[in-house]
C-alpha cells in the first residue's frame, strides 16, 4: 500500500474551483483504491507520496522535513492568470509571484490541469521531463442531467420564469472571469433571464471589487446573482438553465464547464487558446461581447442548434469521465512511488 499525504486548504475558501477539484480527486482515490493508497490529509507522517494541492507557506516548509517521499506539486494557476484576480499592490506581488513560482521549483514532479502550462513552467526552468498533464473530471454522480418535469420544477422552486430563455455564469466575481461582459449581456437582452452563480471569495482583495460590488448590490431586473452556491445546490442551476456562459479573460481548465457538460448543458465559451487545447469542438465559442451577443440571439430561436450543442456536452463529459481519469490517477501514483 502506497502512503499518500495530501496538503491543501482549497475548501477554506468557498466558491473556488480549485476546492471543487481536490475534493472530486480525494472522494475518487478513497472510493477506487482504498486497498491501494492510505491517504491523509495535512498529516506530517513518512509517506512515499506527499502531494501538494496548494500553496500555503507552512506546505512549502514540510518539504523541508525528512519524510515526505516524493513531493508532487498541483498547477492549479501561474502568477500570470491571477492578473484580474486579485489586486495586490507592489511590491508585495513581487514577493508573491517570486514564492508561487519557487514552491513549484521545489517540487520534485508538477502536476498541470491545461497542457498549455507545460512550456510556461518550461520558460522558467521546471524540466519539461518533470511535468505530467492530468485534466480535471466531476463526478457525474453528482452532476447529472434531470428530465424536463424535474427542470421545470427547479425554476419554479427557485423563482425563474419557465418562458423565458436563460443565461448562466459561475465563478468567483472579478474582472478576469468577464462578469462585466456577463453583466452587458443581461442589459442588451431584457427579454432573458440571467444568473451568476458566485461571489466575492476573496472580498476587498478581489480586482475590481467596487464597481462589481455596485452591479451586484443593484443589478438589473433580469439579471441575479444568488451569491456562493453548495456543490449539491448549483447542479440546480446547471440543469433549469438553457445556456452556460463563460466569459473569462483567462483560466485554467475551469470546473464549471465540466460541471456544465456533466448536466449536457450547451456551453459558450470565450474563443481562447487554452480551451483548444483540452475541449476543442465541445462549445460554441465567441471572441468578444458583440459577437457573444449575437451568438446567445442566436440559440434563443434555436432548438436545434442548443440540442448540438447539448449533445457535444455530453461526448465531452465521457471524455472527462471518472472512471477514465481513476486509470490515469492510478497509473501516475505507481509511477511516481516507484521514484523513491
Amino acid at each position: 500500500m502506497i502512503k499518500i499525504t495530501m496538503f491543501s486548504s482549497a475548501n477554506k475558501v468557498a466558491g473556488q474551483g480549485v476546492g471543487s477539484a481536490y475534493v472530486e480527486l480525494v472522494n475518487l482515490l478513497n472510493e477506487r483504491f482504498k486497498d491501494d493508497f492510505d491517504i491523509k490529509i495535512n498529516k506530517l507522517q513518512r509517506s512515499k507520496i506527499s502531494h501538494y494541492h496548494t500553496i500555503d507557506p507552512q506546505f512549502f516548509l514540510s518539504t523541508l522535513l525528512p519524510g515526505r517521499g516524493r513531493k508532487i506539486g498541483y498547477v492549479h494557476f501561474l502568477p500570470e492568470t491571477l492578473e484580474g484576480s486579485l489586486k495586490i499592490p507592489q511590491p508585495f506581488k513581487a514577493i508573491f509571484y517570486w514564492y508561487v513560482l519557487t514552491f513549484y521549483r521545489r517540487m520534485d514532479h508538477i502536476v498541470v490541469v491545461n497542457p498549455s502550462f507545460i512550456s510556461k513552467l518550461e520558460a522558467v526552468g521546471i524540466d519539461r521531463g518533470k511535468i505530467t498533464y492530468i485534466p480535471n473530471f466531476v463526478d457525474p454522480d453528482k452532476f447529472s442531467e434531470y428530465t424536463t418535469d424535474h427542470k421545470a420544477a427547479i425554476r419554479d422552486e427557485l423563482g425563474f420564469d419557465q418562458s423565458k430563455f436563460m443565461v448562466m455564469g459561475a465563478g468567483q466575481i472579478q474582472e478576469r472571469k468577464g462578469v462585466n461582459d456577463f453583466i452587458e449581456l443581461a442589459r442588451r437582452n431584457p427579454d432573458m433571464q440571467f444568473v451568476w452563480v458566485g461571489g466575492f471569495s476573496f472580498g476587498k482583495m478581489t480586482d475590481g471589487y467596487a464597481e462589481l460590488k455596485k452591479v451586484v448590490d443593484n443589478p438589473p431586473v433580469n439579471l441575479t446573482f444568488p451569491g456562493i452556491v453548495s456543490r449539491e445546490k448549483i447542479v440546480d442551476y446547471y440543469n433549469m438553465t438553457d445556456l452556460f456562459l463563460l466569459p473569462s479573460y483567462n483560466e485554467l481548465f475551469p470546473m464549471s464547464v465540466l460541471e456544465a457538460f456533466s448536466c449536457g448543458t450547451p456551453v459558450l465559451l470565450r474563443d481562447l487558446e487554452l480551451y483548444r487545447a483540452i475541449i476543442d469542438g465541445y462549445y460554441e465559442a465567441a471572441t468578444d461581447v458583440d459577437e457573444m451577443n449575437q451568438k446567445i440571439q442566436l440559440l434563443q430561436n434555436n432548438p436545434a442548434g442548443l440540442q448540438f450543442l447539448h449533445d457535444k456536452s455530453v461526448i465531452a463529459s465521457q471524455k472527462y469521465s471518472k472512471d477514465n481519469l481513476a486509470k490515469i490517477w492510478h497509473k501516475f501514483y505507481e509511477e511516481q512511488a516507484r521514484e523513491v
